[in-house]
């Protein structure tokens, strides 16, 4: 199933889900759904993704913040600056498909901010997952697990979407999410 969706390395758990002993994705299938009721353009849904990316940029400044060793504040730097760049990818995508001239900065007046990637908020993020926020590899392992309920998400969102150009949108937002995932991957083997 998941090398069907676009995942080159698959690896089976011996034991199952039961057996795994990592973090997983949580919630009831809706979660996060009632940010979308299927009907968006693809310009109302970038627009809620956009806004998703910044929410998740925020969190992870504010975690910088919080950070209580230097290796986990510039970590959680590093990652807000990426969601920058997840940001630069969604504006684009709107950019090209929008026929008014929208600056940056209007966009940015125009999304709705309301949760981070995956539904939830960061407070519900950290109570589920109460990470160790002194250790780089719980850190990455948050940032794993958020990506995930991001590509869960969008996933469901896709496949519910009435309207076959915002699903196209959806569906290549649910694949940059997979890479996302692959590059902390990459990230966690070099701890």
């Amino acid at each position: 199933m998941l090398s069907g969706r676009g995942f080159n390395q698959v690896y089976n758990v011996s034991g199952g889900i039961n057996a795994w002993e990592g973090k997983t994705a949580v919630g009831p299938q809706a979660l996060g759904m009632e940010l979308f009721d299927g009907t968006e353009s693809p310009q109302d849904f970038l627009k809620v993704a956009y806004s998703l990316e910044q929410g998740l940029h925020r969190f992870y400044l504010d975690m910088a913040d919080k950070a209580r060793t230097p290796a986990v504040q510039a970590l959680f730097e590093k990652l807000a600056a990426i969601e920058i760049k997840h940001q630069d990818v969604v504006f684009d995508t709107y950019e090209r498909m929008d026929d008014a001239v929208v600056s940056r900065e209007q966009f940015d007046a125009m999304v709705e901010k309301s949760a981070l990637e995956g539904g939830l908020t960061t407070d519900q993020y950290l109570e589920l997952f109460d990470p160790d926020l002194t250790v780089e590899k719980e850190v990455i392992s948050l940032a794993m697990s958020i990506e995930a309920q991001a590509l869960d998400l969008y996933q469901r969102v896709g496949a519910r979407m009435k309207n076959t150009d915002s699903a196209a949108i959806v569906h290549g937002i649910a694949d940059e999410e997979k890479q996302h995932l692959e590059r902390l991957g990459k990230l966690m083997d070099t701890l």
